[in-house]
């Protein structure tokens, strides 16, 4: 099942990422919608979904499917997709090179398969729970280390919750202060996958959607790495708060974070 699984994701990433690259750069003013403050679409993230979950629902009809620009497909049933058709909608706006695909399939809720696939460098990332994850066929694993000092750690603003703004910003501070190199890229599923191959040592952002962490979430997980909450919690696909990386890491991230947001997210301030 797996098997089959992973390959129809590959698929479905490289037809939807295929619709990114022949678009990227040249919009039209129509093509554009805004979603919410800072949030925005384009009739190209609707072709790119059209596309995936094309393939998905041919040979998987049975399966639920939580996309992004979509209605959700049937309740959550044993198997789930979750699917972001273009992460980094503002840089593929504007024609910033940062932008992906990301699919991931959940089985009762653990997450099985996960899919990135960037069309301009045509690189694609791969997991599988209990058989490691892979860059272009490569194994691939997050860095070693036990220290911050000479990471570099990437993040995202917390653009559709902007009321959080001041206390992201001591975090962001308390990060850069361990580190010094702090990227904000746009395009959280790549964030995440460059935790994975060690292009990064970890990660951190808040206020996202499951589609945008799901993929990226099992990369690190089967590269070797750790992910959860700011609390060392393993809630973070349903909170949209999340913290990254190597063990180690992730482990001082983890310290980090939580004396800034303890007490301030609500529900998840645990």
């Amino acid at each position: 099942m797996l098997d089959r699984a992973l390959a129809v994701a590959v698929k479905a990433a490289v037809a939807g990422g295929k619709v990114l690259a022949s678009h990227v750069g040249r919009l039209k003013g129509s093509d554009v919608r805004r979603k919410g403050s800072a949030d925005w679409v384009t009739r190209i993230d609707h072709l790119s979904e059209k596309t995936i979950l094309g393939i998905i629902r041919r040979e998987f009809p049975d399966h639920s499917i939580l996309a992004e620009e979509s209605a959700p497909h049937a309740e959550a049933g044993l198997y789930q997709w979750i699917v972001d058709p273009l992460d980094g909608t503002v840089n593929f706006i504007h024609g910033f090179p940062m932008f992906c695909v990301s699919i991931g399939l959940a089985k009762n809720g653990v997450l099985q398969v996960g899919v990135i696939y960037d069309p301009l460098r045509k690189e694609l990332f791969t997991a599988v729970r209990g058989r490691g994850a892979r860059l272009n066929g490569r194994r691939i694993h997050v860095v070693s280390g036990s220290s911050l000092k000479g990471m570099l750690i990437n993040t995202g603003f917390p653009f559709r919750a902007s009321r959080h703004l001041g206390i992201y910003l001591k975090s962001f501070e308390a990060v850069f202060r361990e580190t010094g190199a702090v990227r904000r890229a746009g395009s959280a599923a790549l964030d995440m996958a460059y935790t994975a191959c060690g292009r990064a040592g970890g990660f951190w952002e808040m206020a996202l959607s499951p589609w945008d962490m799901a993929a990226g979430a099992l990369l690190i997980e089967e590269a070797g790495g750790k992910v959860s909450n700011f609390f060392g919690k393993p809630t973070y696909l349903h909170e949209g708060n999340v913290a990254a990386g190597s063990p180690a890491v992730h482990k001082r991230l983890v310290r980090i974070l939580t004396p800034i947001f303890k007490g301030k997210l609500g529900s998840s301030s645990v």
